[in-house]
């Protein structure tokens, strides 16, 4: 079974085993000799900068270091503490084992009660559960594939949800970008190790490849609503086993809808019904048990609009709506827990007072919340703009990056990426282009974008999502 890993989609025998454990003889699977003068001066240091380049979690390897009983004195440590030190290490060793014979011995005991030890309490020794799930929740997520090679019990418990459970629950948020620009295949980008990945191939028809698309980020999911020839369909990628999955239904299915996510919820308002009828109706997803709710309708009905989450409220911005399929400069606020829509005036950021295209050749607002603070990209104008909540309008706050090209809007992507502002987009001459992420963090002063990271692709960006877990 295939699972998702630091450096791609891998299958098992590719994982990275026991990555973060002091170093071994990687043929023999000891550790070296204690005669080596040299190794021993130098152990301390290895061990140091292996601990401190796992991001947040150093704490966490460097427990799971002492737990192996895999640890030697320091230079500073004077003769008769040293070999105090050695025969206390080797009576620990001789009650329990070296790291590799006892990591052998807890895989052959899972094989042999049938797999799963992830009931059984422990999964480091000599802490309990909650403990231990405490420190390996602060290990970056990025090296949760290589924890997982461990034992049965540490994959049993990543693919569970637990660990996420408990860092959504602490407050640990990493984000990963997530984005299209081919039909059916999606990539995925860690900002934290600077690295591509590649998600499994859509396993989908024509009509659904063809169709107008919107995705969003909830939980540890990834979910893509389209058309196939008769109705609606949602596929739903699973970060925890790595795959696509089909069949999960709306109350009432719909596109061109405006979203956005808080943790494990997600709301959906608006869009177009099958018959193409414009709705003023919306729901709420919970990807904790892939349950859908329908709300209270919104005040108006709209489509292509953009929705946000904002001082723990959902924002629904702009669109199209009335008989007249005319702009709305409208937002509504909806208020989870009095269950009750408000409208806003002048919320939506508008569009350039030069254009005359129809209202539906131009993209959704392309807006994002960092820091509960509403901004967005005018295409038209390469401006950034910052929404003043008191007063209710809009101001300009600086430019958006120059490279950044794109057709009314589309193949532009505007995202909020923890405390940073990211912009997906790049050139592109006679059919050829580069996708280019560039990031900037908010502040008083003026705008400074930097460059994440830059690949080629000869296609725009179709769908993105930022994915915070």
């Amino acid at each position: 079974m295939v699972r998702l890993f630091p450096s791609s989609c891998q299958a098992d025998n590719k994982w990275s085993f026991m990555a973060y454990l002091p170093d071994l003889d990687t043929k023999n699977g000891k550790r070296p000799s204690d005669d080596a003068d040299c190794e021993e001066e130098s152990q301390p240091r290895k061990i140091n900068r292996r601990a401190e380049s796992v991001h947040p979690g150093g704490d966490t390897v460097r427990v799971l270091s002492q737990q192996q009983r895999l640890y030697d004195a320091d230079d500073s440590v004077e003769e008769d503490e040293r070999k105090d030190l050695e025969v206390k290490n080797k009576e620990e060793e001789n009650e329990s084992g070296d790291s590799s014979d006892w990591s052998e011995r807890q895989m052959e005991q899972e094989e042999h009660q049938g797999g799963d030890s992830s009931d059984s309490g422990s999964l480091l020794p000599r802490m309990n559960r909650d403990s231990s799930i405490a420190c390996l929740s602060r290990c970056s997520r990025s090296d949760y594939g290589s924890l997982a090679s461990l034992n049965k019990s540490f994959r049993n418990t990543i693919r569970s949800g637990e660990l996420y459970r408990w860092r959504r629950l602490k407050g640990i948020v990493e984000h990963w970008i997530y984005f299209s620009c081919a039909l059916l295949e999606w990539e995925a980008y860690d900002p934290i190790r600077e690295r591509w990945m590649h998600l499994p191939r859509m396993a989908s028809n024509e009509c659904f490849m063809c169709s107008d698309k919107e995705s969003l980020a909830v939980g540890t999911e990834l979910i893509v609503f389209g058309r196939e020839l008769r109705s609606h369909v949602i596929y739903r990628y699973s970060l925890l086993t790595n795959s696509w999955s089909s069949g999960m239904r709306m109350n009432g299915p719909r596109c061109l809808f405006g979203s956005a996510s808080l943790g494990e919820i997600a709301i959906l308002a608006g869009g177009c019904d099958s018959e193409g009828r414009i709705l003023d109706s919306a729901e709420l997803y919970n990807s904790e048990n892939q349950s859908w709710e329908v709300l209270p309708s919104m005040n108006k009905p709209r489509k292509m609009c953009s929705g946000v989450f904002m001082d723990r409220k959902f924002y629904v911005i702009g669109g199209i709506g009335g008989k007249d399929c005319k702009l709305l400069t409208c937002g509504e606020e909806y208020n989870l827990q009095s269950r009750t829509w408000t409208e806003i005036p002048n919320m939506s950021p508008g569009r350039s007072a030069t254009s005359d295209m129809p209202a539906t050749a131009e993209a959704p607002p392309l807006v994002a919340v960092v820091n509960n603070e509403l901004y967005a990209a005018d295409y038209a104008d390469m401006e950034v703009k910052k929404y003043d909540k008191e007063r209710r309008f809009w101001r300009s706050i600086g430019r958006l990056p120059e490279r950044v090209v794109s057709m009314n809007g589309w193949g532009l992507a505007f995202r909020a990426c923890g405390d940073k502002l990211i912009v997906i987009g790049g050139p592109r001459t006679h059919g050829e282009g580069f996708i280019e992420l560039n990031s900037c963090v908010p502040g008083e002063g003026p705008l400074q974008w930097n460059l994440l990271a830059r690949k080629r692709s000869g296609n725009f960006v179709y769908n993105c999502a930022v994915m915070g877990c």
